[in-house]
């Protein structure tokens, strides 16, 4: 390819230069789809990262220079000592739900890769990037293994087709624990104290064919298109299994010190009738269970946050309308206080009530004791960080993709007046866009 081309000659004038530390060369590329490339490829990891809005920057990660694997190792990031004007390094990753838990095999409680190869859309300008991390002693390493990169980048190809199938579904918890669990977080005697609790559910989904594993980012394409207005990722970190996600939530946005964040809970669904579905929004905007709800996750953000920021504000809820979905939504900004970085930012916020409960750690408490499943990834805080600019969703809406099944996961926020039969509805509301393009 004519840009792998360019990119060498960069990467050979780097010889005789007294480049150090982080160097990022970049040439212009042409590309119709940043899935179909990426699923073409042979390098691991793989990422693709697209945060919520059309006019969002595009990213694809490929490959590793260097891994953070403990919450604590974010401060590296924050402390790039890199000069205003120069590249800083971008990494792509996430932490579980639960950071004090193990997590998934191959994903770990933490886990963000510094790529050696990005692909980035802004607007119209794509740009095919190869990073490399300079010391005293390693250029030749370094060049080598930049080289050996690129020669292994495959063209774009067409994605599979996304074949509709017949599955074997397995909920956990099933309906009747599912019950049990939200009479014990609604009883007036556990409200007193800990009055939101959000429980989940995984459904488990075994394919009746040896159809073989179903390829992630066929899925994630298929899936974005339902799902225009959402933050759209995913990761790959070895053959052997994926994590997608369409998900309406950001946890925040930071850009240098000024900082956005969402509450956003609260639930309805969408019936596809206009005037339907504005009497449906009204109805839940004066809902006092779905109000609640989100009060709690607004009032926790704002005091999380009130050590790290000032001048902080807060809108009124507002309606969020998704296909199949609408919820309740206000939004955050605010200043944050000179010296604050991601990981404090993280170590504040993560898991949001919205996805956790109120307070934080008595939920959590009653999650780890309760919940029938390892939620791993689901509902952690997925992204992109950087010196600059960092931003992260909160991995709702998400499917984990193994040999012969796939996972989707599903949240309700369980408050005083919340309904078994309700609640679980509301699950099946939220896995209803993927489950129809799975068949």
């Amino acid at each position: 390819m004519l840009a792998q081309t360019h990119i060498k000659q960069q990467l050979d004038a780097l010889r005789h230069s007294k480049a150090s530390g982080f160097v990022r060369l970049r040439v212009t590329f042409e590309i119709r789809s940043f899935l179909g490339w990426l699923a073409a490829q042979t390098l691991y990891p793989r990422i693709y990262w697209h945060a919520r809005g059309q006019s969002s920057p595009e990213y694809v990660a490929l490959g590793a220079i260097q891994e953070l694997t403990a919450p604590e190792d974010i401060r590296q990031v924050c402390s790039n000592t890199a000069e205003p004007h120069d590249d800083s390094p971008r990494y792509y990753g996430g932490l579980a739900f639960d950071p004090t838990q193990p997590g998934w095999q191959g994903f770990g409680a933490c886990r963000f890769v510094l790529p050696r190869i990005e692909l980035v859309r802004r607007g119209e300008c794509v740009s095919l990037c190869l990073n490399l991390w300079l010391t005293g002693d390693n250029l030749e390493q370094e060049l080598h293994a930049a080289e050996t990169a690129l020669d292994a980048l495959q063209p774009e190809a067409p994605l599979p087709p996304l074949q509709k199938q017949r599955w074997h579904r397995h909920d956990c918890p099933g309906p009747e624990r599912w019950q049990t669990l939200v009479e014990r977080v609604t009883a007036p005697d556990f409200q007193a104290s800990t009055p939101k609790v959000v429980l989940s559910r995984e459904s488990v989904l075994t394919s009746q064919h040896d159809a073989g594993q179903i390829n992630p980012w066929a899925m994630l394409d298929q899936w974005a298109n339902y799902a225009q207005d959402c933050f759209h990722f995913g990761f790959q970190f070895s053959p052997e299994q994926a994590f997608i996600a369409c998900s309406p939530e950001r946890l925040y946005r930071r850009e240098e010190r000024h900082f956005f964040t969402e509450a956003l809970a609260g639930t309805i669904r969408r019936s596809g009738d206009e005037a339907t579905d504005e009497a449906l929004a009204t109805e839940l905007l004066t809902d006092s269970k779905n109000r609640l709800e989100n009060r709690l996750v607004h009032a926790d953000i704002l005091s999380r946050l009130a050590p790290l920021a000032h001048d902080a504000t807060l809108t009124e809820p507002r309606i969020l309308k998704l296909r199949l979905l609408q919820h309740l939504k206000c939004d955050i900004e605010a200043e944050l206080k000179p010296g604050v970085c991601d990981w404090q930012l993280l170590d504040a916020l993560h898991p949001t009530p919205a996805v956790g409960g109120a307070p934080r750690e008595a939920a959590l408490a009653f999650i780890r004791e309760f919940e029938p499943y390892e939620r791993g990834w689901y509902a952690g805080a997925c992204g992109m960080l950087s010196r600059e600019t960092s931003e992260f969703s909160v991995a709702i809406r998400s499917a984990r993709i193994q040999p012969g099944s796939v996972t989707l996961f599903a949240g309700a926020g369980i408050v005083a007046g919340s309904e078994p039969a309700a609640e679980w509805a509301e699950l099946d509301n939220k896995i209803a866009n993927v489950l129809s393009l799975l068949g």
